[in-house]
């Protein structure tokens, strides 16, 4: 018997020794967004197209590595739309309903996953995304899976800065404002230093264009 405590005892050891092998999907969505904050915002915008499609390629090979994992889809979909972002053009297209598709299947697994982040996501493709003939956007459902972010996420940063833009393209300018300030307060994400502030300063923008147009 004491051979098998000392036995599970060093396995035990093995596994804390060796944490990044045993770390698994969540060590590999940290990765991916480190690399996702510092491509967007740290690296020149001449510079991001090419950083973001390397990304891709990197993402695409995590999730071979972690079928099934909702949150390796979710970031695997946001490093390619931010990436289709960054190319433009009809020839982005693809990337964005490539997106979509992971999204829909991250939602598919585990809807909760991140927080709600497919929810927010897909949402904020259906309101950029040209709608037919050309692409996929519809305002509606845009609204509609924005408000499931907002519901699984209501304190938020992300949910709640996506739904003050939605809201604000669509003209609504004082419940955008609502929302963003809402955004401004969200408490601060641990590990998430980086791509908070650079969100808080996308947050301010928006509200100094809603100051303006208010005038």
């Amino acid at each position: 018997m004491k051979n098998l405590y000392r036995w599970i005892a060093s396995v035990a050891a093995a596994m804390l020794l060796a944490g990044t092998a045993w770390a698994g999907p969540a060590e590999d969505v940290a990765r991916m967004q480190q690399g996702w904050e510092q491509i967007k915002y740290q690296t020149p915008p001449d510079r991001q197209e090419a950083e973001f499609e390397r990304l891709l390629g990197e993402s695409e090979q995590l999730l071979v590595r972690n079928p099934g994992s909702a949150d390796v889809l979710i970031w695997h979909a946001i490093v390619e739309s931010t990436y289709a972002g960054a190319k433009g053009g009809i020839g982005a297209l693809k990337y964005v309903k490539n997106a979509k598709k992971s999204l829909e299947q991250a939602l598919a697994i585990n809807p909760n996953a991140l927080s709600g982040s497919a929810y927010t996501s897909l949402g904020s493709l259906y309101y950029q995304v040209p709608g037919w003939p050309i692409g996929f956007g519809d305002k509606a459902k845009a609204e509609e899976f924005l408000r499931k972010g907002l519901a699984v996420n209501p304190d938020g940063i992300d949910p709640n800065y996506f739904y003050g833009d939605y809201l604000y393209r669509k003209g609504d300018l004082e419940n955008a404002e609502r929302y963003l300030r809402k955004a401004l307060q969200a408490p601060a994400r641990p590990g998430r230093k980086l791509a908070d502030e650079g969100r808080r300063g996308e947050i301010k923008q928006l509200l100094a264009k809603i100051a303006e147009g208010k005038k």
